[in-house]
């Protein structure tokens, strides 16, 4: 009975001694730089999530291209979301285009109000009353009244019309603005998902079309742990 009670006596000791070793153990592991404590997690963290958070933001700029910041500008201003777009080559299109049906209404609408006046100062005239016949422009003074009244109202016509195209003008603006703002975030790199190259046949000696597809890999996410 003794010799049992020896045996289960130093398996206790054994077992108190071997625990306070590993305690020992893992407190000298927790001071050391094998197992970082919370500051060097801290730091590792932040190390991880710097580039992560640069590359997040620079991601962010490029994608604040916002078509309808050009729609809205060129519909305000002609020319404005063009600037946007940084297409500033197309601001004298932009102008000269719409410059085309001012200036067409400018002359009709001149042509208008002194035909008009013709035709009623010779309307006027057929009934008696001839004060406004020498106020006749000197290009209208031969035409008839019958003649005054269709070139009156061809005027006027052509004077509406250019209403219409500085409209459609100032529409089609807006519409390249913002078309071509949306193709800011189309990718035109040489790293395309699928591209047409001329190729060329040796043994039949004839040109070709040929199709290539490129897998681009995704980046991977980084995990940190926590």
């Amino acid at each position: 009975m003794k010799v049992y009670r020896l045996l289960i006596l130093f398996f206790v000791c054994t077992g108190f001694i071997t625990d306070a070793l590993a305690q020992d153990e893992k407190k000298a592991l927790a001071t050391s730089s094998l197992l970082p404590g919370k500051s060097d997690t801290s730091s590792l963290e932040k190390k991880v999530s710097t580039p992560v958070t640069a590359a997040t933001a620079k991601k962010d700029t490029v994608a604040r291209h916002n078509p309808r910041i050009a729609t809205r500008r060129s519909a305000l201003i002609p020319g404005w979301g063009q600037a946007y777009n940084k297409e500033y080559w197309k601001i004298p299109l932009v102008y000269g285009i719409l410059a085309i049906p001012v200036a067409t209404y400018f002359y009709n609408d001149s042509y208008y109000k002194k035909t008009k006046f013709a035709y009623e100062a010779r309307f006027k005239e057929a009934q008696r009353d001839s004060t406004d016949i020498p106020f006749i422009d000197a290009q209208l003074k031969n035409l008839g009244l019958s003649s005054l009244q269709s070139y009156r109202n061809a005027f006027r016509r052509d004077r509406d019309y250019s209403v219409l195209w500085f409209l459609l003008a100032w529409g089609l603006q807006v519409a390249d603005a913002t078309v071509f703002a949306h193709l800011k975030q189309f990718d035109v790199s040489d790293d395309l998902s699928m591209k047409l190259t001329p190729t060329f046949n040796p043994y039949t000696r004839s040109p070709g079309l040929g199709l290539t597809l490129n897998l681009k890999d995704h980046p991977r996410k980084q995990l940190i742990a926590r």
